[in-house]
């Protein structure tokens, strides 16, 4: 479970994907296999949270690692790259990574 906070020791990626509505399920179901079956056993990954737009046009991955040399690791790893060709052919990414630098809940 992604635990968002400036005492974390972790980088976080943050994935927007464009994608056609038709094929919005069909990315959600390849990032979630792909973070079922391969990421989630990488050396140094802490959690995904896959959420998909309500307009059918966006999907977005918050991820969490345990830092940059990590997740940079982890994109070298030959395993991954069979599902970042079945994301290539029907989105187009735009990832960047961030620090978490401010929250707030609610006061309930």
């Amino acid at each position: 479970m992604a635990h968002i906070g400036i005492d974390q020791p972790v980088v976080t990626m943050v994935n927007v994907f464009t994608v056609e509505p038709a094929n919005q399920q069909k990315l959600v179901d390849i990032l979630i296999e792909a973070t079922d079956a391969v990421m989630s056993k990488v050396d140094g990954f802490v959690s995904a949270n896959i959420h998909a737009s309500l307009d059918g046009t966006r999907v977005v991955n918050y991820a969490q690692w345990k830092s940059e040399e990590h997740f940079a690791a982890m994109l070298k790893n030959p395993e991954v790259h069979p599902h970042f060709g079945e994301v290539r052919a029907i989105a187009t990414p735009e990832r960047h990574l961030y620090k978490v630098v401010y929250t707030e809940d609610a006061h309930v």
